[in-house]
């Protein structure tokens, strides 16, 4: 009875301890924030790394996966640092008595005899090299084996190890000392790698590299007693100086801090960019800079106008000049004449005129408000192409009256490109918006043009590999309109020195429109080449006038480099980009421009779904229109109230067609969906 008695007291007391150390476990976890606490490394749309961020701290920490490093590294890492990984739980005893026993050999400690599971402990939490520091950490090692696999210990021990300076992982060590991944490395530099994290500042290349390369040296002939490198790779290593120090790869300096800010905490993003067009386009804006005297800045973007996805951007061409820290592709700035084209591109679409309408080019007064064209010259009767090619500003302002100031801009409001009006503007920025009196950002004019581009249908601009393109998006203009606007582009007059693509064979041909902002503080040159849709603006970052130049002088050439840059790197992209067709002839009936166009519906808006309240107030109708309009709802005539407004009260959900019609019998339809709360 008493061995009874003892044994159960034994299995009680292992039992309790057993639930102590799972309490103890439950309650003192690992302490492993620090390997999710990354770099982010920003990558191009076929992998490339494009920017790598440090941690908070300033440390370069790249996450390691396994799957994406040499598996030479990983090999030689084990058979020189822990062999029996994959069969321990953490502890080696062997591991220990041979480290033990070499070290009463020698009279002092030889090695550690720790596993890596161990020195992943040790990294996460630092203590003097101790008996009792030991065992913590053998303690630690057995947690992290029962929470983890084996595959993560080694990925977290990867990602932490030191290499020297603020450099922690293999990945950040691979990068300053080799400059690229560790995909595929030598065996002088996988026996580098291996010999940095035991003594990683004593050791650091950029600063000690005598000793190296002695220790590069020693592991290569631990290496090669295991055939993991030949007999003489030591000998000939020794001859090979140690690696300095690199930069880490800082291009898309301003795409990669929009990706980052609009997925923080993510590790590795996959954008849209290219990055031989991302270097092509900073280069050329480098040099754009560099052959400008004046402390001003340039900034582009390139789209792909099919995709919306943003293949290069750059918010400034310098980092080194005023305002070069500011993503300029992002800050709003008056746009000049870049947005007529979408102010004829309505007109078309609404009848009001064609390209070969005859417009008015002189001295006019819209209410209080007087335009002048740029060189204060008036050149009477043109066509509305004309007027188009030559940025005249009367006949624009004009064409804007017949569509509408408030219009136009709900319609760029809906796609994206919500124009920012000056503070007491009100809720209409009046007819100045068609010669840049609301400001719009590089980014959101790219998005115009790439719509003008594809049919006059407006989708977001796409940043992330991992993105689908947008769905139906918004119609801005019709599709008819869009490609007329766009061959009126093509025939403009090119800048000085530039041969026309018609006339040079491989050239890119450009449909392009340029703007100069009032008092010259903001250059533009917006169009669509081939497959891609280009936006440049150049000015002082702080708005300070630069007298007299202009959008065709100070962006425009730069354009058409980028332009002959991608034809240069991707030349299916121009491919058909200069053919043209003939401009549609101009029917008898627009021979002229109206100023009294056709009634344009604003409510309820054509595909739009109203809820009824039931109560059988009705709906006040409403149009743009001059002269009084006759309404009806399917086919039935709309009465009005007290106050001469047509109100309309649907007999009941469902669709119903609604027409106003003018005295002269045009007319306009919206189909609309009524809704009930029902």
């Amino acid at each position: 009875m008493l061995g009874l008695h003892r044994i159960y007291w034994g299995v009680v007391a292992g039992l309790g301890l057993l639930v102590g150390l799972l309490a103890l476990d439950r309650h003192l976890p690992p302490p492993l924030e620090a390997v999710h606490e990354v770099s982010t490394v920003v990558r191009d749309r076929n992998g490339q790394v494009l920017r790598a961020y440090p941690v908070a701290d300033g440390r370069w920490r790249l996450a390691a996966d396994l799957d994406s490093l040499d598996p030479d590294f990983v090999e030689a890492l084990l058979a020189y640092e822990d062999h029996r990984f994959w069969s321990h739980w953490g502890v080696d005893p062997l591991a220990l008595f041979r480290a033990a026993r070499d070290s009463l050999a020698a009279g002092r400690i030889v090695s550690g005899g720790s596993t890596l599971s161990m020195q992943l402990a040790r990294l996460i939490e630092p203590r003097e090299r101790t008996i009792g520091a030991k065992l913590v950490q053998m303690l630690r090692a057995l947690q992290i084996e029962l929470r983890h696999s084996k595959r993560e210990i080694l990925e977290y021990y990867l990602t932490l190890a030191p290499y020297g300076g603020n450099l922690e992982g293999v990945r950040a060590a691979s990068w300053a000392y080799f400059g690229r991944e560790p995909d595929t490395l030598t065996v002088e530099q996988i026996a580098l790698l291996l010999a940095l994290p035991q003594s990683p500042e004593a050791r650091r290349p950029d600063r000690h590299p005598d000793n190296a390369v002695l220790a590069r040296g020693r592991v290569l002939d631990r290496l090669a007693e295991v055939g993991l490198a030949r007999p003489s790779a030591a000998a000939d290593a020794a001859l090979d100086p140690a690696p300095g120090r690199g930069a880490f790869p800082s291009d898309a300096w301003h795409a990669a801090d929009t990706l980052r800010a609009a997925r923080p905490g993510t590790a590795e993003i996959v954008s849209t960019l290219d990055i031989t067009l991302q270097r092509m386009l900073q280069e050329e804006l480098s040099l754009a800079a560099s052959e400008t005297p004046e402390p001003v800045q340039f900034a582009a973007i390139l789209v792909e106008t099919d995709s919306r996805a943003v293949r290069a951007l750059a918010g400034s061409a310098s980092r080194d000049r005023p305002g070069g820290w500011i993503d300029l592709t992002d800050r709003s700035r008056s746009p000049g004449s870049t947005l007529k084209p979408f102010i004829y591109g309505m007109a078309f679409d609404d009848g009001l005129a064609a390209g070969g309408t005859r417009i008015a080019d002189l001295p006019r007064r819209f209410a209080g408000y007087r335009p002048d064209n740029f060189d204060r010259r008036f050149r009477g009767d043109v066509t509305s192409a004309e007027a188009l090619q030559h940025s005249l500003n009367v006949p624009a302002v004009t064409a804007l009256d017949g569509v509408g100031a408030r219009r136009f801009n709900a319609a760029l409001s809906f796609a994206g490109a919500r124009p920012e009006r000056p503070r007491g503007a009100g809720e209409d920025s009046g007819l100045a918006v068609a010669l840049g009196g609301a400001g719009l950002s590089v980014r959101q004019l790219a998005v115009l043009y790439a719509a003008l581009g594809d049919g006059g249908v407006a989708r977001p601009l796409r940043w992330f590999g991992d993105e689908t393109a947008a769905g139906a998006g918004h119609s801005v203009i019709g599709a008819e309109s869009a490609g007329e606007i766009l061959d009126i582009l093509r025939r403009a007059p090119h800048p000085g020195g530039r041969m026309p693509a018609a006339l040079a064979r491989g050239a890119p041909d450009i449909a392009f429109k340029t703007g100069t902002s009032y008092g010259f503080r903001d250059a533009w040159a917006a169009g669509v080449a081939g497959d891609y849709t280009i936006v440049v603006w150049t000015g002082r970052a702080d708005g300070a006038p630069r007298e007299g130049v202009t959008g065709r002088e100070g962006a425009l050439p730069l354009l058409f480099r980028l332009a002959d840059g991608i034809a240069r790197i991707d030349p299916e992209a121009m491919r058909g980009a200069g053919e043209r067709e003939a401009l549609p002839e101009t029917p008898d009936t627009m021979a002229s421009f109206r100023t009294d166009p056709a009634p344009h519906i604003l409510f309820p808006p054509d595909g739009s779904e109203v809820w009824a309240d039931g109560a059988g107030r009705g709906f006040i109708l409403s149009a743009q229109a001059r002269g009084d309009l006759t309404w009806y709802a399917d086919g039935e005539r709309v009465d009005a109230n007290a106050m001469g407004e047509p109100v309309w009260v649907p007999a009941g959900p469902g669709f119903y067609a609604v027409t106003a019609v003018d005295d002269e019998g045009r007319t306009a339809r919206s189909r609309v969906r009524i809704l009930t709360g029902g």
